[in-house]
């Protein structure tokens, strides 16, 4: 996906099993956070990041969602680990991960793995993405202050 390309219809299935579609969003700019792993370190401190400023994030006209591969049983417990106020999409099957380009072979260590890219895509309030953040640009611990542009 890229800027001017609107996010697709069919988010996915929530932690709960509830369908998330891009028009329960209309009139809200979305942020959608893709993410590696429920419960690691980096993700969680993007995750409570996100948390710790969603009344901000709320106030400037902003919906938040994350994404991971995990199943919604992970998702559940993250959520109540650390009090997400957000829902968090099961993606099992990569659907969602892979037409975002948001997965695919990852090299660490001189080893080559398939995995999740940790990106977030921002849309306008029809959907129509207006920045996206890829891997080497989110800075977990200050990713909302990213969002909002405040430095």
């Amino acid at each position: 996906m890229e800027i001017g390309q609107k996010l697709p219809e069919n988010l996915g299935m929530d932690q709960d099993g509830k369908e998330v579609k891009l028009s329960d969003f209309k009139g809200k700019k979305l942020v959608l956070y893709v993410y590696p792993r429920d419960m690691t370190p980096g993700c969680t401190n993007e995750a409570c990041n996100l948390r710790d400023n969603y009344e901000r994030l709320l106030a400037q006209g902003y919906a938040v969602v994350g994404v991971s591969i995990q199943n919604a049983a992970s998702h559940q417990k993250f959520i109540a680990k650390y009090n997400l106020p957000f829902p968090l999409i099961a993606d099992v099957d990569k659907t969602l991960v892979t037409e975002l380009g948001a997965y695919g072979e990852k090299k660490m260590y001189g080893k080559v793995s398939m995995g999740t890219f940790r990106t977030t895509f921002v849309t306008d309030e029809n959907g129509v993405i207006t920045e996206i953040y890829r891997p080497k640009q989110i800075k977990v611990k200050e990713h909302a202050e990213q969002i909002l542009k405040e430095k």
